[in-house]
This record gives C-alpha cells, sequence and structure tokens, in this order.
C-alpha cells in the first residue's frame, strides 16, 4: 500500500478464492448451478489452501451456497472461528442446457455459441445467464461485504471460477468484452483484489501461494 492509499484510508483486500476439485471438473463437465460435491483431493486441496488464507487473519467470509464453495469456505472457517455467510448471488452461471455436458460436447453441439462467447460477445451459453448479469448478482455481494471490513480488513470470498472472472472485471471497471482476457482459476487457486485511492486493482490471479509484497514498480 502507498502513502496515497493509506491518506484515504483504503487498504481493505478482497480475495476471491474457487472451491476445490469435484468429479465434474475431472470430467471437464460444465457444472453452472448444478450442486455437485467436492472429490477427497477437492477437500485436501481446501485445507491446504485454508492454512495459507487463515495466515493473512481474514475478518470475514462470504460463500456460494452450493455444496462445493461451502465445503471449501467451511476448511478456512475451521482454522479461523470466522462464520460463514452464504449468498445465492455468488453462484456460478447458470447455463442451461450446457450444464452436464463435457467441454467436447458443448463444442459439439454448440460450436457456433461457443465460439461467438470466446470472441466476446454476449452469449447466453445454453440459454442461461449472460455474464453480464451474473455480474449483477455476484459484484454487490462482494462490495455490501467488503464495505463492513475495517480500514486494513480482509474478506475471503468462495466461488467459482465463471463468477469470480465476471465479478473482477465489474470490480475493475472493465468492458464485459474484455473480461475473457482473464485466465482461468485453478481449482482452490484465489486472486487478490486490492482497494486504492482509484478504486479496485488486481494484485494476483491464480495464486496459490501467500501474497507478496510488490516492490520496484509503481508503488
Amino acid at each position: 500500500m502507498d502513502a496515497a492509499d493509506r491518506a484515504a484510508g483504503r487498504s481493505r483486500r478482497v480475495i476471491l478464492w474457487r472451491h476445490g476439485q469435484t468429479s465434474w471438473n475431472v470430467d471437464r463437465r460444465f457444472q453452472g448451478t448444478t450442486d455437485v460435491e467436492l472429490t477427497g483431493t477437492g477437500v485436501a486441496q481446501a485445507r491446504r489452501a485454508a492454512r495459507l488464507l487463515a495466515s493473512l487473519e481474514p475478518h470475514a467470509i462470504v460463500a456460494s451456497d452450493l455444496s462445493r464453495a461451502a465445503a471449501t469456505a467451511a476448511e478456512l472457517a475451521a482454522l479461523t472461528g470466522l462464520e460463514v455467510t452464504y449468498d445465492e448471488g455468488l453462484r456460478e452461471t447458470y447455463a442451461g442446457v450446457w450444464q452436464g455436458l463435457t467441454h467436447e460436447e458443448i463444442i459439439e453441439r454448440y460450436g457456433d455459441e461457443y465460439a461467438a462467447w470466446k470472441r466476446g460477445e454476449p452469449v447466453r451459453r445454453g440459454g442461461g445467464e449472460l455474464e453480464t448479469e451474473v455480474a449483477d448478482r455476484a459484484a454487490p455481494v462482494v462490495l455490501r461485504h467488503a464495505d463492513k471490513l475495517p480500514e486494513g480488513g480482509t474478506l475471503v470470498v468462495v466461488s467459482h471460477g465463471g463468477t469470480i472472472r465476471t465479478t473482477i472485471g465489474r470490480l475493475l471497471g472493465l468492458e464485459p468484452q474484455h473480461w475473457e482476457s482473464f485466465g482461468g482459476l485453478s481449482n482452490c487457486c484465489w486472486s487478490v483484489l486490492g482497494e486504492g485511492a482509484r478504486g479496485w486493482r488486481l494484485l494476483e490471479h491464480n495464486a496459490g501461494t501467500l501474497p507478496e509484497p510488490v516492490l520496484g514498480d509503481d508503488v
């Protein structure tokens, strides 16, 4: 945090943490809002990550109410003693008929729709939600809980890859067609947003280790 950030009193931090592995992740099936539980590997991933995140002494945890996110959040709650607040606004993108299909099946059956989405066009994948609609419901949840943090406080948000990507894009003020520029999050990895004098900025993306101070950049 630089002097301007300290002067503005804006030193809050948001960690957006993707859930652990599920069997559908292994099969490359589009989960969406389908409630799929963690695998044994996913539980182990959550426990390892929770030990790292607990060392950051978060002030609050908010999570999607889908079981894969809730179970991931529970590992951090057990170490920190914090209660988890669940919010369906943090669920993954609803993708209609795409849900349950593998990546290959989606391309085979809905190739034009998939290609349009990858180009950054507003597409209701499988007849489901637009990415902007996901951001409309998820970003306010994150901001509402971040606003409750003390100066220097840290919020952990446990959610899903697509929802995290759209939320980051919205909080950074990027146009929706650029949101796909963010690479995907691996299971149980996270992104870190820090609040500076000019708003939120991305400090780390798809991290699996503790954040380190940035030296010799623009701070």
